[in-house]
């Protein structure tokens, strides 16, 4: 082996030191999951700073011809028990703090690590050890020693990925400080608060009470989901009055209080909230708490006995699974969405096989310790408004979103999310002219209602209400049982649509809408509909139970398309609103009210048309639209002003920017190629770009003129594109996984799943894997099936 001051020597040139910027990867591999805790440690590139496992590194070196590499191991501290009774140690504390990972906040039962740090040459692997460096000849030993040790405490150092992505905690209760505290307006009505005996001034309510820090009003708060809580009367006051902030009492305390913004919608910090109290009397450095502020309601519900035991089979001492298959996943701070869904995924064989050659090499050995899919979740986030941060998603919309981006990078190749695509037919019938319509669109998740009036436990869940209203703090939590064929009769039975335009009679009058399956899909997954919002708009889930059965038969529910003798509308557009002559000009919508509204997972052309047929008035004048529009044939269509021409499927032309029609123009695409993509993207340019690219195959049938007709068809050519491609098969299905939320809505609470494999139920609770003992079916979100052979 070559002495290792003449290696040093002849390496020192390509290490670099880490500058402000740049990427350093000590945490985890760039071709696998291997980190410092696995078998090997890490290799940290000193001149590009990428990471590599042990299997990898040889690889790196043969293509970059770099040699010099921060080896980096770590090993398991030995760890004490926690419940040793004991041991001497006090019990973990209970969370104070809406929060992971920080002080104050829920444990993630993070393990200490003793680190082993030193220099690698490669191809030889050749060590770089302190000895080594005392051995060299004087007049190299100190400048090599310094220089060696400096670069390699400036990687370790160095910020890694992980820590610049900040997905190692997640702290929901920072709160900012709000606009309207330094010169909030507060009236001299000589009002005076007590220090005790508040009454809501409207209702005489004495719990959840807020006062209005303008004029100090005494009020109830919102109401809950369940029935407690408060009136709105703050709320309602806020409205008439416009007063802002309200402090709630029975949280003042010498170190603060729980303050709302309403015009900010979010708790927030007063820094002048003294000054504030005292206007009304109140020292706030004399209060003491007496009710429970508004971060330990939520971490009380959050953990809910019930749901959050049943779910995680907590109580139970559930037996470790290692090998292939079975291997956890970290959680980064809020990640339990993808981790559970992606766990899924990976048990489908078209995911299997695009993805990963040998999936048994993504095992565990010895103890679970899961992978971190840091890079993982930063690629697939990227440039998603919500995907990209660090708080709770809806697993639905994340699975959506996955599909989606598989999609567009799949065209030229195996495409694994046709695994889930099947068609829809909906079928309206006019009920005046008994004439039909019928429609097709592609769609992956079928979404299941859930008929509370259907519950077969009615009498105990009006007890419980009951005792809730008189106030018995001691009535059980009853949950709503639902049967699994109510839902699906709810699903199935037609839809009544009153405001609907017949072709055949050209006027408005009733119709039926009937939903059925053009195709079965190999892998069906069905979304139980839990979250919805209530009367105020605050956003709620149902807690229910509904015996999701472990076998599915859907073949009565297959579309049949045209009856015999049945006569179809005719193909004739509704008369337009406004006479010809008027000049129709582009609608200027507000973007942030669109933006808002397709946040809560509307599409958005049904967003487009709320805010511009309510005038830009508001996002609650849109939401009311939307809501009282759900039903629409044509909900999800694309807004279309009166004398616009639109082909079928688009938007119209006038909506579109010109700026990024002309920047995909001049990368040498026709027009009409470039209106389609930014059409099928949303208008978003990075998205049209990699769309039309990924489209290299269809270029020529995707030529679409002005009239929505391709050039072929128009010249009596080739037929039409054909439509999306969709496998189909017998409608009789098996359970193989399913999702499950703890919580009160998808911005909170955490996600586990459960697969079958090999005829047992396993729990995948983040990184710890486990034979599931009693998986419960019934408390599910989204169920995955795949089709059974008859």
């Amino acid at each position: 082996m070559a002495d290792v001051g003449e290696v040093l020597m002849s390496v020192l040139s390509t290490i670099r030191v880490p500058k402000p910027g740049d990427r350093v990867h000590k945490d985890e591999c760039a071709l696998s999951f291997s980190s410092p805790e696995s078998e090997g440690g890490l290799f940290v590139c000193m001149n590009s700073f990428l990471g590599f496992g042990s299997q990898y590194v040889d690889r790196h070196h043969a293509r970059s011809g770099q040699r010099a590499y921060l080896h980096i191991t770590r090993t398991c501290k030995a760890k004490e028990d926690d419940n040793n009774s004991g041991s001497g140690h006090p019990p973990k504390k209970k969370p104070t703090r809406l929060a992971i990972g920080i002080e104050g906040g829920f444990d993630v039962d993070q393990q200490q690590y003793e680190e082993d740090v030193k220099v690698v040459i490669l191809p030889d692997r050749q060590e770089v050890t302190s000895d080594d460096l005392g051995a060299m000849p004087d007049v190299v030993r100190e400048r090599v020693r310094y220089l060696v040790s400096f670069l390699a405490r400036e990687i370790l150092f160095s910020d890694s990925v992980s820590h610049t992505l900040q997905v190692q905690q997640w702290d929901g209760e920072v709160r900012q400080e709000s606009r309207h505290a330094v010169d909030l307006k507060q009236l001299d009505n000589g009002v005076k608060i007590p220090p005790s005996g508040w009454r809501c001034e409207v209702c005489d309510l004495q719990e959840n009470l807020w006062m209005n820090l303008t004029d100090g009003k005494v009020l109830c708060g919102r109401r809950y989901f369940d029935g407690t809580g408060g009136n709105n009367h703050a709320l309602l006051h806020f409205q008439e009055t416009g007063y802002p902030l309200a402090v709630k009492l029975g949280t003042i305390t010498p170190d603060g209080a729980d303050v709302y913004s309403y015009d900010e919608d979010d708790m927030v910090l007063d820094s002048k909230l003294p000054e504030h109290l005292s206007h009304f009397g109140i020292d706030m450095m004399t209060m003491e708490k007496t009710e429970r502020t508004m971060t330990e309601l939520e971490i009380a519900v959050n953990q809910r006995v019930g749901e959050w035991e049943v779910i995680q089979e907590s109580g139970t001492t559930l037996r470790p699974l290692f090998g292939p298959g079975l291997t956890g996943m970290k959680n980064l701070g809020n990640s339990c969405y993808l981790n559970s869904v992606m766990q899924v995924l990976f048990t489908v064989p078209d995911f299997q096989s695009k993805y990963v050659s040998n999936i048994d090499k993504i095992i565990d050995e010895g103890d679970q310790i899961g992978i971190a899919p840091r890079m993982f979740k930063a690629l697939v986030g990227r440039g998603h408004p919500e995907f990209s941060t660090n708080r709770q998603q809806d697993a639905q919309e994340f699975l959506l979103h996955f599909i989606n981006m598989v999609e567009r990078n799949c065209r030229s190749g195996a495409n694994p999310s046709e695994a889930f695509r099947f068609l829809v037919e909906e079928r309206i019938v006019c009920q005046q002219s008994q004439k039909a319509k019928y429609t097709q669109r592609v769609d992956y998740i079928v979404q299941l209602p859930v008929p509370m009036d259907q519950a077969t436990n009615t009498e105990e869940l009006q007890e419980a209400e009951r005792r809730r209203e008189e106030g018995d703090s001691s009535a059980l939590t009853v949950r709503a049982q639902i049967p699994f064929t109510a839902c699906m009769a709810a699903l199935s039975e037609p839809e009544i649509l009153t405001d609907f335009w017949s072709s055949a009679v050209q006027s408005k009058t009733t119709a039926t809408k009937t939903t059925r399956f053009a195709s079965f899909p190999d892998h069906l997954v069905i979304q139980i509909k839990k979250f919805t919002f209530g009367l105020d708009w605050v956003p709620k889930k149902l807690d229910v139970s509904i015996d999701v059965p472990d076998t599915l038969d859907l073949s009565s529910l297959r579309a049949t398309g045209q009856q015999p003798g049945e006569e179809l509308l005719p193909e004739v557009a509704p008369p337009p609103l406004m006479t010809p002559d008027v000049e129709v000009k582009a609608p200027v919508l507000d973007d942030s009210t669109v933006s808002q509204l397709c946040e809560m997972g509307f599409p958005l052309e049904a967003c487009r048309k709320a805010v511009y047929y309510t005038g830009n008035t508001g996002i609650d004048a849109a939401m009311n639209w939307i809501m009282g529009h759900m039903d629409d044939p044509d909900f999800s269509a694309p807004l279309v002003l009166p004398g616009c021409s639109s082909g079928a499927g688009t938007t119209p032309t006038e909506s579109l920017c010109e700026e990024h029609l002309a920047t995909i123009v001049s990368m040498g695409f026709s027009r009409d190629q470039a209106t389609k993509a930014l059409r099928a993207t949303s208008n978003v340019l990075d998205r049209a770009v990699d769309w039309i690219f990924s489209h290299l195959d269809d270029l020529e049938s995707m030529d679409v003129s002005e009239g929505g007709r391709s050039a072929a068809e128009s010249e009596g050519g080739r037929e039409p594109p054909p439509g999306p491609r969709v496998r189909d098969g017998p409608g009789k299905y098996e359970l193989f996984a399913f999702i499950s939320h703890m919580g009160t809505s998808t911005m909170c609470g955490h996600y586990v799943c459960h697969i079958k494999k090999d005829q047992q139920w396993v729990i995948f609770n983040d990184q710890k894997v486990c034979a599931s003992e009693k998986p419960p079916k019934d408390l599910g979100y989204l169920y995955f099936y795949r089709r059974v052979a008859e």
